[in-house]
């Protein structure tokens, strides 16, 4: 009788000790890893998401697959608090998502209901350059116009990210950029641009101008007014970067916290509580991937910035910072995101 008692306790004994014994290559070998994609197909993220998951399995211990499954939906919101909150912590679901969506609970947008800060951050592979740019017929020359003069920038929605930047920019810079909205998207914007109906564009990420609009760069069509974000872009030196302008340490952490999207570049993710080995496999295997020559390859031909990758541990660390930012920052922030 107390063989057949002990005998569960044994097994369930037994199967602890194998899965403590089981290393990161066990558990991924003859797995498929999901990437979620909060994008729909076709677009920026998802072309570098595509990419990264090509070449991503060959460096994660085990060899997994790598499958993409898109879930779309309130700007990246829904595909990120899926992973935050409902996808299994195992290690076996990831994604690749749209870079405010870590910080979209500080703006409090009451659909983000997640912790980014618990969220197992995995890597990027750039960081993003902001830009304000006038057309080179427009009477704007300089940021200095800028600040005397009425200049139009046209974005889609008077909530959308080209507007609230715009409206950080009048109150940290004291420009004088008057938004108009109501452009579906920002390449009609730029055709009303072309037409001579507004001066300029207020939010264009600096990677976008370099792979969508070469041809205004190399033929002097916009003269870019200002750089902002984590880093100066290079090929942009002797443009004024916006986090040098500002006078008080309360405008450079409001700065830093707005920008923050910037610094988090193509973001990708787990689920929190993932076990830490596998969390630790998963940020290498990513940065293997950034640093791969075929990944490099193929980035190169399809115009993708890949140039400035980023540790999961590293966007952790921004993302915690970021949330630490005293209320009053927040309170700001909040009131720029929301003005309109």
């Amino acid at each position: 009788m107390w063989r057949q008692r002990a005998l569960p306790w044994l097994f369930v004994a037994f199967a602890a000790t194998a899965a403590r014994g089981e290393t990161v290559e066990d558990f991924y070998r003859g797995k498929t890893v999901s990437m979620v994609v909060s994008s729909a197909p076709g677009g920026g993220y998802d072309t570098v998401s595509r990419a990264v998951a090509r070449y991503l399995g060959k460096h994660i211990p085990g060899n997994p697959s790598v499958v993409i499954r898109y879930m779309p939906g309130a700007g990246g919101i829904v595909g990120t608090s899926f992973i935050a909150k409902v996808a299994p912590r195992d290690g076996l679901t990831i994604g690749g998502v749209q870079n405010n969506t870590p910080f979209e609970p500080l703006f409090g947008t009451k659909e983000a209901d997640y912790d980014p800060t618990r969220i197992t951050w995995l890597g990027t592979p750039s960081v993003e350059t902001g830009t304000l740019f006038a057309w080179h017929a427009s009477a704007i020359r300089s940021l200095d116009d800028a600040r005397r003069i009425e200049m139009t920038v046209g974005s889609s929605g008077a909530n959308s990210t080209p507007s609230f930047f715009a409206r950080l920019l009048n109150e940290l810079l004291g420009l004088k950029l008057r938004i108009i909205t109501g452009y579906p998207g920002q390449n009609e914007a730029y055709l009303a641009m072309e037409r001579g109906e507004l001066d300029g564009y207020g939010m264009t990420f600096w990677s976008s101008l370099v792979s969508t609009r070469a041809d205004w760069l190399r033929d002097g069509k916009i003269r870019v007014l200002l750089q902002y974000g984590p880093e100066k872009e290079a090929y942009l030196a002797g443009v004024p970067f916006g986090p040098d302008l500002v006078k008080t340490e309360a405008d450079r952490q409001l700065f830093e916290a707005a920008y923050g999207s910037l610094a988090a570049g193509r973001p990708f993710l787990a689920p929190p509580d993932i076990p830490s080995d596998r969390a630790a496999a998963l940020r290498a295997a990513m940065m293997a991937t950034f640093r791969d020559p075929e990944f490099l390859a193929e980035a190169a031909r399809s115009q993708m910035q890949v140039d400035k990758p980023k540790r999961g541990e590293e966007l952790q660390a921004l993302i915690a910072r970021i949330y630490k930012m005293p209320p009053a920052i927040v309170t700001r922030l909040r009131a720029i995101a929301q003005s309109y």
